[in-house]
């Protein structure tokens, strides 16, 4: 352990860091920022998808599964919370949130169990079975939908010790509350046994289960935490952002997202996560605004989307032959340069006063 560290293997500055978090979130964002559209359209589908996407992490970046499939295990979380909310008299809303995550969990592990037999891209195919039945499922009992025929539910209040979240502010706070501490929990487990313990499992099982290390508890582990953060945060994507709950929203194209947002971020990085979200999230807001103010709407706006899908598919090759662990690792290596340059500054300006 760190000869640094203050509590559970984190430094000083790792509980500084948190804090500056905590405080950022909790209160310059809601200070600085008064647009709803903010609130709306970036902040929140941010927090969501990197919250689906640090699941994502779990399974593939530490487990080392190759897992595709998230969007349907969002699927099955949104439609058990708003089923939970709508059948079970006075749930709260963090309770049908707990609960939607768990019932994700479940599929999680049922559909990880294919993980104990196969690897690799046969996994991958295997996995990608979850998103297609959980949708068809959805889709086909019309009870899930409570048998509404127009294919788009309108999700209810989210109501919290009796007072409702309903302007932009107040659901980017719930869902900002929920995503630190999921995040938190997330990065306890990646540091602790748990998150050895997948690593051991992704880099080579064979040895991993010579050592004593279960691979059917550990495989699955990782699944149905995944399944459950990616159920948590398919809740908090209809109730906060779509405002509204439709199989089509869940369909592979978020899966395929989800899974660009976990290889450019950085593999196995829970803040690579969040970067990777912002980028797949706001890459197309800049295409757009250049499309509309520097050329004036002169693109097409289906050449501005070709483009967007070309430019995130020479990213992906580029990143995976010069940069494997992603914009986290590259981040990284800039602040480790401003420091050591700062280092070289300091020495050279303590040799001249000598």
């Amino acid at each position: 352990m760190n000869t640094h560290s203050v509590v559970m293997g984190y430094t000083r500055g790792d509980i500084a860091r948190f804090g500056l978090v905590l405080v950022g979130a909790l209160v310059v964002i809601p200070m600085l920022v008064q647009s709803d559209y903010w609130y709306s359209s970036i902040l929140i589908p941010w927090l969501c998808l990197g919250l689906a996407a640090v699941g994502q992490q779990i399974v593939m970046g530490y487990a080392g599964q190759l897992a595709l499939g998230a969007a349907g295990f969002m699927a099955a979380g949104a439609f058990a919370c708003f089923n939970l909310i709508l059948r079970v008299p006075d749930l709260p809303f963090p309770a049908a949130l707990v609960l939607s995550g768990l019932i994700a969990a479940a599929f999680g592990v049922l559909f990880g169990l294919p993980s104990l037999r196969v690897r690799g891209i046969y996994l991958m195919v295997a996995t990608l079975a979850s998103q297609f039945f959980i949708v068809w499922m959805i889709d086909k009992f019309g009870w899930f939908k409570n048998y509404d025929t127009s294919g788009i539910i309108t999700a209810q209040n989210i109501v919290i010790l009796g007072k409702p979240y309903t302007s932009p502010l107040e659901m980017y706070l719930v869902v900002v509350v929920v995503v630190i501490v999921l995040t938190v929990l997330a990065i306890n487990m990646a540091r602790g046994s748990t998150g050895r313990a997948w690593m051991a499992v992704r880099d080579m099982d064979i040895a991993a289960e010579s050592m004593g290390i279960s691979l059917l508890r550990t495989k699955l582990q990782a699944f149905a935490i995944s399944a459950f953060f990616c159920g948590v945060a398919g809740a908090l994507f209809a109730f906060t952002y779509l405002k509204s709950l439709e199989p089509v929203a869940f369909d592979i194209k978020l899966s395929f997202k989800i899974l660009f947002m976990v290889i450019l971020g950085g593999l196995g990085t829970i803040n690579g996560a969040f970067i990777g979200a912002a980028f797949i999230l706001l890459f197309p807001v800049v295409l757009n605004s250049i499309g509309n103010n520097v050329f004036h709407g002169a693109i097409d706006a289906t050449l501005i989307s070709a483009t967007e899908q070309v430019v995130f598919g020479a990213l992906i090759i580029a990143f995976m032959i010069y940069e494997p662990l992603g914009m986290a690792k590259l981040w990284d290596n800039i602040k480790q340069k401003a420091l050591f340059r700062r280092a070289q500054k300091a020495a050279a300006s303590n040799r001249l006063t000598r």
